[in-house]
């Protein structure tokens, strides 16, 4: 239709059909109908005219609705997909999450056991789900100590990530201290590994071994405490 072409003359409504139209589209909020007779002249027939203009609304793309008692004008329910926007979060890491990283990678090939003893709480497992679900960490191998415990390193995703060329770019002790992400007693031999650095003492991971399960309870800020209280693994 043209813009300059005339539109067909609409069903005549009631001035009081008129009035509680504009009210309804005015608000903030639903409105009950002592809440509209309250504003419109003594006598007014507030009932007749919402039940004419619901009628007038059905099928539109805006209907008016009652919600507790009350009316509002709100888009149609089968067109509410319109009014989404579909956009990707980034997962932000917890602090736990950034410190167990930070240790990973200064540090690895490092057993769960000695991020514990870096960090000085007990780690949540999800907290290492959540870092080898991101790919960002990866089990290297298995410590040859009784137990054979699993090591862990960083990856190249980890690399991508902080637009890093190696392991040897990694910021100094220093800066991740600035950073707030290595404010804990480290040990004495914390140092930067060599890129691509095996230990004589670490045999790699078989084929087929279990991956561990994901957990969700990294998301958000978890107290240490709870970080302390999880699950062994």
């Amino acid at each position: 239709m043209s813009p300059d072409e005339p539109l067909p003359e609409p069903p005549e409504a009631s001035e009081t059909e008129r009035r509680v139209e504009a009210l309804l589209f005015a608000a903030a909020g639903p409105l009950s109908l002592d809440d509209i007779a309250g504003r419109l002249p003594e006598g007014s027939d507030v009932e007749r005219a919402v039940a004419d203009l619901r009628i007038r609304y059905a099928g539109r793309g805006v209907e008016l609705v009652c919600v507790a008692d009350r009316w509002r004008l709100q888009t149609a329910t089968d067109l509410a997909f319109l009014m989404t926007i579909e956009r990707e979060e980034p997962r932000r890491l917890s602090r736990a999450a950034q410190e167990t990283l930070a240790i990973i990678a200064y540090h690895q090939p490092v057993t769960r056991a000695e991020i514990e003893a870096v960090r000085g709480v007990q780690a949540s497992r999800g907290t290492l789900d959540v870092l080898l679900e991101l790919r960002l960490v990866r089990m290297r191998g298995r410590r040859r100590t009784p137990g054979r415990p699993v090591t862990y390193g960083t990856t190249d995703a980890f690399l991508e990530h902080f637009g890093l060329a190696s392991l040897a770019d990694l910021p100094g002790a220093a800066d991740m201290r600035a950073a707030g992400l290595l404010s804990l007693d480290l040990p004495a031999d914390f140092n930067i590994p060599s890129p691509g650095a095996e230990t004589p003492d670490e045999d790699p991971i078989e084929e087929g071994e279990d991956a561990p399960e994901f957990h969700m309870d990294f998301l958000g800020e978890p107290s240490e405490a709870k970080d302390g209280n999880s699950g062994t693994g």
